[in-house]
């Protein structure tokens, strides 16, 4: 789709339109002075300055020009309405819910929780840590294991997570791994996709079968209840796994182990899952908190981030990020997973579902849902047709025969979409949503009579849960909604977001997260649509995310993008996998080699690590640029086995390196691909497009640049953007685009609930106003440096002594005369009410 096509009749300049003045925050005067103090005259002649020749845009972005917000949410809006929002019983991990209004208005659309950042800096964080730490006590509480996580992207990457896991153990020795066929198709898919670079064998099974040969066995994934709906008792295999040194993990719905044995009394190793029917919508597949709880030995093996409860100095309670020597930005290719960003918002949203109400508020929730479905199931059965399981929670299996088509056709025309499981088999899958109305309508598809008030109970007594959960005085004290909303308020008064102060952090750049773009991720049109929606309903999402991709190409100068990876990790994996298998098509097996400057965040090397590359380090010169001559030596040394260079640009040191074609040009001339990070797109939206200047991919992070909130740690999401000759080898989304890649995402698209939040920046902002942004960026930051360098050094510059939208402020003088040390300094930002730069990233003892 062309970028411009439907904007003909709204274009708008970019003085007319006011939004760009709003978002940006120096005025026209603050410019000028600004540009004065650093000796330029407008916003062209610094960039003319700062940026290398050899990289500029030679032509603007082929963008529709900035629209006001009025006219932007008017266009989406005409987009949102081609949505058909029928009423869906898919499941299959979606469901539908209700997000109670206090927890939506006082933290969904409240900037003091939506706008912060990951709680590094624990002083600054206690609310967010704090419910991050209680979402980590609901879930093992429900799940029965000793502890978990706080948040991952989605069940099915929890779940290819927990595949890792099982592989870095100590009896992990085995090359096969289990999955049961009635586990949810995308988690099949995604472990799949996940386990062919470390040479992982996946193994269907039908869990009803016995395993005859666990031979070279390291784990065992089961779905309970099953995908299907099946209750069933696992603990038999489980057993036999654990005899023959297998693991176990099991994927789970938090609901039902409300009312169901938790897997941990089965005997589980692992359990994940997801949090969406904890009051999160289903938003055409994300984005939602998902979970990997574990017993405690397998502690130091968690991928992501855990929350640990101390003291302070006083003797109170203190929350701060635990273990962090697993992850990546300390361990990098040696770390337990690439993740940084996960779904921290949205686990304080389903926590706070949790809190509001209480294990016996959930457990009347199961029961509901679990006696409508007893009462349909009754009502199907009397009309003729037979259940696969007798033993259900939420989900019926309806073996339908020939009448797979019309009752699929029939459920569609009275306004509900059922799943169809295969040929002969319909599912439906019940929520807190359904009325008495709705079952009756369902029952009518299948010819039966109006559903009874009562029905048997579908669940053994003995799968039933016998023991209390969530018996912590916050899972009781919130109920009334007073309550609730003062707990939320004196709790993000313990924090700092953007709307308390700026957040200055190097590398992850913060910005307006305004809320005009955040408007219409509320619309039933998005919240509501079930990624497995049949494509015909989903045309306002359709049309929006190809419009975004387009945008997205225009943007970068690549050809084209993929919006399924959920985070920037993944949009690594899925852009070095790219590469992998475009090395392979033509029968270059041997490149293996990533080479990565030191420079690097620490997701690279982990992203290396999960493809099974090798890492070579390149070394960084006194000036902080990539040393060409260890590059050319490093080269030489692999010859033929690069596969390919992961470089961020500008430099996570700050600086436009002038040598970046050369850097990409050796690397081509050995055959190997040049990926570029795009963690500091920030600095080059309308200036320069890293499509163009070298890169075959970059992923993007639409958090980071294109205004989507950092939520306190996620969500995120971070499309990968490639040239031609990589795009076949992308992730698969179900659209007729010639795609082969395995999908790295549960959802199709990722986290599209989100992504009309970026449709709507690009749309009001234009080509002009984007490049404005940028800009401003880099005029703030080099005023900065400029102030801050009457008692600072800047470690690293590039021409004429600027830097680009970021700089490194050394304070290691200081310790060394014994006076500060940069912890002291940040500290006392804190102290002021500033929230602390980057600490001692890149470089140790100093601020980004």
């Amino acid at each position: 789709m062309s970028a411009t096509n439907g904007d003909a009749n709204h274009k708008k300049s970019v003085s007319q339109s006011p939004f760009v003045s709003r978002h940006i925050g120096p005025r026209d005067s603050d410019i000028a002075q600004m540009l004065a103090r650093l000796g330029y005259t407008s916003l062209d002649e610094l960039t003319q300055a700062v940026v290398p020749p050899s990289i500029v845009n030679t032509s603007p972005m082929d963008l529709p020009d900035g629209v006001d917000e009025s006219v932007a949410l008017a266009e989406l809006k005409q987009l949102a309405s081609q949505n058909q929002s029928l009423h869906s019983f898919i499941g299959c991990g979606y469901y539908g819910t209700n997000t109670p209004a206090v927890i939506r208005r006082s933290v969904l659309e409240n900037p003091a929780w939506y706008t912060a950042y990951t709680p590094y800096q624990p002083e600054i964080s206690q609310g967010r840590l704090e419910l991050l730490f209680y979402f980590q006590t609901m879930v093992c509480e429900l799940t029965g294991m000793d502890i978990c996580g706080a948040s991952l992207l989605d069940e099915a990457t929890a779940a290819a997570e927990a595949m890792a896991l099982c592989l870095r153990s100590p009896n992990g020795k085995g090359h096969r791994f289990l999955i049961s066929s009635n586990c949810h198709p995308q988690t099949i898919q995604v472990v799949q996709t996940r386990a062919v670079p470390p040479g992982i064998e996946v193994v269907l099974w039908d869990e009803t079968e016995v395993v005859s040969d666990w031979s070279s066995v390291l784990g065992v994934l089961v779905q309970y209840p099953g995908s299907d709906g099946a209750v069933w008792d696992c603990q038999t295999l489980l057993d036999q796994a654990h005899r023959h040194g297998a693991l176990t993990v099991v994927a789970t719905d938090l609901l039902a182990l409300s009312l169901l044995k938790p897997p941990g009394s089965l005997g589980a190793d692992m359990v994940v899952g997801s949090a969406q029917r904890f009051g999160v919508p289903m938003g055409f597949g994300g984005p939602h908190a998902a979970f990997l709880a574990t017993r405690d030995a397998f502690k130091r093996l968690l991928p992501g981030r855990l929350v640990g409860k101390s003291i302070d100095v006083h003797g109170a309670p203190a929350y701060r990020l635990a273990l962090q020597t697993r992850e990546q930005h300390i361990r990098r290719e040696k770390a337990t997973s690439n993740i940084c960003t996960a779904q921290a918002l949205l686990a304080m949203m389903s926590t706070l579902y949790a809190m509001y109400h209480g294990p016996e508020g959930l457990s009347a929730l199961a029961r509901r849902i679990n006696s409508q479905a007893c009462r349909l199931a009754a009502s199907i059965q009397q009309a003729g047709f037979r259940l696969r399981h007798s033993q259900f929670f939420d989900t019926l299996a309806i073996l339908t025969g020939d009448s797979t088509e019309s009752v699929m056709s029939a459920a569609v025309s009275a306004g509900y979409n059922l799943r169809r499981i295969d040929d002969a088999t319909v599912g439906i899958s019940l929520d807190e949503t359904t009325e008495d109305s709705d079952l009756d309508a369902l029952a009518s598809i299948f010819g039966a009579s109006k559903v009874p008030s009562h029905a048997k109970p579908s669940v053994a007594t003995e799968m039933i849960r016998s023991d209390n959960f969530l018996s912590q005085s916050v899972f009781h004290q919130h109920r009334s909604e007073t309550e609730m909303m003062r707990y939320l308020r004196k709790s993000s008064d313990k924090d700092i977001a953007l709307d308390r102060s700026m957040i200055p952090l190097g590398s992850c750049t913060m910005k307006l997260n305004a809320a005009t773009e955040l408007t219409p991720i509320s619309w039933p049109e998005f919240s509501n649509i079930h990624p497995m929606a049949p494509a015909g309903q989903c045309q306002g999402y359709l049309k929006m995310i190809a419009q975004l991709e387009s945008w997205l190409c225009a943007i970068t100068g690549y050809d084209a993008v993929s919006l399924q990876p959920n985070a920037g990790s993944q949009g690594e994996y899925a852009g070095l996998m790219a590469i992998l298998r475009y090395h392979q098509s033509r029968g270059e097996f041997q490149r293996n080699i990533c080479l990565i400057p030191s420079s690097a965040h620490g997701t690279n090397p982990a992203s290396a690590q999960m493809c099974n590359l090798k890492v070579v380090v390149v070394q960084c010169d006194q000036q902080g640029n990539v040393d060409l001559t260890d590059l050319d030596e490093k080269i030489a040394a692999n010859a033929d086995k690069i596969a390919a260079i992961m470089i961020t640009y500008p430099s996570t040191h700050g600086v436009f390196e002038e040598q970046v074609r050369q850097v990409c040009s050796r690397v081509h001339q050995a055959g190997g691909q040049v990926y570029i990070d795009g963690a500091n797109l920030n600095a080059l939206v309308g200036i320069s497009q890293p499509g163009q200047f070298g890169g075959d991919v970059s992923h993007l992070n639409l958090h980071k640049t294109f205004c989507i909130p950092h939520g306190g740690g996620g969500p995120g999401v971070g499309p990968v953007a490639v040239k031609s000759h990589l795009a076949p080898f992308l992730p698969r989304d179900g659209r007729p685009n010639g795609r082969q890649g395995g999908l790295v995402s549960a959802a199709p698209f990722g986290s599209a609930g989100i992504l009309p939040i970026s449709w709507m920046y690009i749309r009001m902002m234009g080509s002009q106003g984007l490049r404005r942004a940028t800009q401003v960026a880099i005029l703030s930051a080099n005023y900065l440096a400029d102030r801050l360098s009457e008692k600072y050094s800047v470690l690293y510059s590039g021409r004429n002594g600027l830097v680009a939208h970021e700089c490194i402020l050394d304070t290691r003088p200081m310790s060394k005369l014994g006076q500060v040390s940069v912890d002291d300094i940040a500290k006392r930002l804190i102290d002021y009410g500033f929230h602390a730069p980057t600490m001692s990233f890149p470089v140790a003892g100093t601020l980004m």
